[in-house]
């Protein structure tokens, strides 16, 4: 599975500016680009502070662009900790680019379908806060 970033071109620091201060295109924040911003915050600040930031800040993001009902609590969460499993072999040294064509899974945005069952996910529950899986844990 290919990595579509439309943030691509960004380095870094820049993909990270861009996005905390809601300066990335319309359209160019695809799920390659959550992963990405996951993985750079996990590696920089840990997972618990990893998940905080991305809270916060994809939640911004979507109010910023006038649609706060696209922020879903339950998702950002299961995707950082997917991120932040994952992570846990990484060399101190490797890219996302190398790091993600060895998690190629991550980028396949039905994953979370392996462990919430149809509509959980949409729910005012799992919109506002945390709802624990009910297939298969994390």
């Amino acid at each position: 599975m290919e990595a579509r970033l439309g943030c691509g071109q960004l380095d870094d620091e820049e993909f990270l500016r861009a996005f905390e201060e809601c300066k990335l295109a319309h359209g160019t924040f695809h799920h390659a680009d959550h992963i990405r911003l996951a993985w750079i915050y996990v590696n920089r600040l840990g997972a618990e502070a990893a998940q905080q930031r991305l809270l916060t800040g994809i939640q911004k993001m979507a109010v910023h662009a006038g649609a706060p009902k696209k922020f879903l609590h339950t998702t950002t969460v299961a995707w950082a900790r997917l991120v932040a499993a994952a992570s846990g072999d990484r060399p101190a040294d490797e890219s996302f680019s190398a790091w993600i064509q060895r998690h190629p899974e991550l980028l396949n945005r039905d994953l979370l379908g392996k462990h919430y069952s149809r509509g959980r996910l949409e729910t005012e529950a799992a919109r506002s806060g945390w709802v624990e899986p009910d297939l298969a844990p994390l």
